[in-house]
């Protein structure tokens, strides 16, 4: 008995340290459950002096595109479309995407019918496979990669939360589908909610019996209006959030296709209340009816990733035009911190431009929402659909991913250009920042990192401490005050010698400084506290 406990604990013991390792991948904690102050976030880091900020393109893995068409008589053999979610369990990469197979060409199967939900799987995101789930069937057999929808719907857009505290463990995730419903004699978009257990069987989680794979008006949970969801789906401060294209019934006038955001207490039961979450400024200019495929517009939300503190988003930059085969879509970046207001770091900055005519991800790119930091690297998957050519339904689609440096989507540095020349050359000032005040667990211990390049003997960051109204705490500022002159992507800070800080007030903020002969050369991208 004495051995089959001791046995018993060994693998408990096991499993911890297995779930620690894909938590804390390659020697790095979850920055997710730290407290992150990016360089880009001028709320986060709101006063700065002689410094600017740099926004950082990301590169295209050479892999691309990671997840392909299926063969013939697969259901994705027309389409891998990337209205997705990548989430990370354990030390397995999960994926759900839309897939579409050759009936989507077949005129005598209702329009709603060909798009299904399919999934993947990684163990270091970049080798997927489509595991045989024999859970639905298609084209005669279960022997593919679809997950079972009980009922099932058209989904042409999902995103899937991974909600492990939920204590009812049949909705641990949580799916948000893109569907259709009938009015008029025209098919609009609405949004149907779903829960699993294991993220393979699906329960949707309203009553309902679909009718052609579409959802009855009677049965919806948002208003009667064309609405184009889960472009981005997240928990925010105890609410559930939906966001996705809409351009119908705003309480202000702009042109196109805006953001607009959705809240619930329980994933079930949505406000009929809405906001517009984000809007270019271009659209403030109406180019008047009829010509809601022109001009520049959002494109379906943004997806997120939820940093805790700060959600970072991946939006869709639309360049219309009169004719289809002129509209192409790129890809832009947004932040929020508040879950509802997103803005633009850099004005109208593309994150990702569309491929060039004849690669992949020619003509239109899609922002589903997958951001993983794995190792050294940030990978951010994306999808592909070129407008130009939607009407002659080509196949479409794939799995991409591109890559920063682990989590260094822009950097601070110090501004050159404020040395000035002749009679114009300014005083020597300091070149620092200081951040907003965070919220800290006073009677904990906690431990401070800073995410930087270029330091080293002559070019380190002075931190320091102060209290939410700006006054340095003596402990840890001036001569007490914590040099950092070691790059690197979680760098520990230390006062005192001591990286476990201990006492501090409810409400702090830090102070940096850039210093030393060489200090043009430091690249600051984050602070986190954990």
């Amino acid at each position: 008995m004495l051995c089959l406990i001791r046995f018993f604990c060994f693998v408990v013991l096991l499993c911890c340290l297995v779930e620690k390792s894909a938590a804390e991948d390659a020697g790095y904690f979850d920055e997710t459950k730290a407290i992150t102050l990016f360089a880009f976030d001028n709320v986060s880091i709101p006063f700065t002096q002689n410094l600017k900020r740099e926004m950082r393109s990301p590169k295209r893995h050479p892999a691309n595109p990671v997840v392909r068409r299926g063969k013939a008589g697969t259901p994705d053999s027309w389409a891998v479309q990337f209205y997705g979610s990548v989430i990370r369990v354990g030390d397995t990469y999960r994926m759900w995407y839309v897939a579409a197979g050759n009936d989507r060409l077949d005129k005598t199967v209702p329009r709603s019918s060909p798009w299904r939900v399919a999934y993947a799987e990684s163990k270091d995101g970049v080798k997927w496979t489509k595991p045989k789930l024999s859970l639905a069937e298609y084209n005669g057999n279960r022997n593919n990669n679809l997950v079972l929808m009980e009922p099932r719907l058209g989904t042409v857009n999902v995103k899937v939360l991974y909600d492990p505290d939920d204590p009812d463990p049949n909705r641990r995730y949580k799916m948000g589908a893109h569907v259709w419903f009938p009015k008029n004699d025209v098919r609009l978009g609405t949004f149907a909610p779903y829960g699993s257990a294991d993220g393979l069987t699906w329960k949707l989680l309203i009553n309902s019996k679909p009718v052609d794979a579409e959802l009855p008006q009677k049965d919806m949970v948002l208003p009667a209006l064309h609405f184009e969801p889960v472009g981005g789906l997240y928990k925010w401060d105890g609410l559930y959030y939906l966001n996705g294209q809409n351009a119908i019934v705003a309480s202000r006038p702009y042109h196109g296709r805006v953001v607009r955001q959705f809240i619930s207490p329980d994933f079930v039961n949505w406000s009929h209340a809405s906001t517009i979450g984000f809007v270019r400024d271009i659209q403030h200019k109406l180019l008047g009816p009829g010509r809601s495929r022109e001009g520049e517009q959002n494109h379906e939300g943004v997806s997120v990733w939820n940093r805790g503190n700060v959600l970072v988003g991946i939006s869709g930059i639309w360049h219309g035009a009169k004719e289809w085969k002129d509209v192409t879509v790129d890809l832009g970046f947004v932040v929020s911190n508040d879950g509802v207001q997103f803005r633009e770091p850099a004005h109208e900055w593309v994150f990702l431009k569309r491929g060039k005519d004849g690669d992949w991800d020619q003509g239109g790119l899609l922002q589903g929402q997958g951001f993983e930091n794995i190792g050294d690297q940030t990978y951010i998957y994306y999808g592909t659909w070129d407008p130009r050519n939607w009407q002659g339904s080509p196949p479409r689609g794939g799995v991409g991913i591109v890559t920063l440096p682990r989590d260094r989507f822009a950097t601070l540095r110090v501004d050159e250009t404020t040395k000035g020349k002749g009679n114009y050359q300014l005083p020597k000032i300091k070149s620092e920042f200081l951040t907003k005040a965070i919220n800290l667990n006073g009677k904990k211990s906690h431990r401070f990192f800073v995410n930087a390049d270029g330091l080293g003997e002559n070019a380190n960051l002075k931190i320091e401490l102060l209290s939410d109204n700006a006054i340095p705490l003596p402990a840890y500022s001036g001569k007490h005050a914590a040099i950092i002159n070691a790059s690197g992507f979680q760098t520990p800070i230390k006062w005192n010698g001591k990286t476990d800080i201990k006492d501090l007030p409810e409400r702090i903020r830090l102070k940096v400084t850039f210093e030393g002969k060489q200090k043009t050369e430091i690249r600051f991208s984050a602070l986190y506290a954990r």
